[in-house]
């Protein structure tokens, strides 16, 4: 999978999209995403494989099981394992639900 592919997929669930922020304001639900960190299988001082840590970001203005659940399906259906972190951003009055997945080879 490539990072090309994974923004396709997380467009297809239905919010909005981006990579990093929106350049304007959006009303949740909305998606974002983007690289976190590499985390590359190496020997030999070669980067064998690449591991690309991507970070995606569902973010809402209440507790919204049924958008977890479209992100969620959705990463099991493109066999990303996911780690999952909540926190409530008492500025912006809104969830977010941060996913962490890794893209081998992409």
């Amino acid at each position: 999978m490539t990072q090309a592919e994974l923004y396709q997929a997380l467009k297809s669930i239905g919010y909005p999209v981006a990579y990093g922020s929106f350049s304007s304001s959006v009303t949740p639900p909305f998606i974002t995403y983007q690289f976190a960190y590499s985390n590359d299988m190496m020997a030999d001082n070669v980067n064998y494989v690449a591991i690309e840590d991507f970070q995606i970001e569902l973010y809402t203005a209440k507790k919204d099981l049924v958008a977890e659940k479209k992100v969620q399906d959705k990463l099991k259906e493109l066999g990303l394992p996911y780690r999952k972190f909540e926190t409530y951003l008492d500025e912006e009055k809104v969830y977010q639900i941060l996913y962490e997945v890794q893209i081998i080879g992409g």
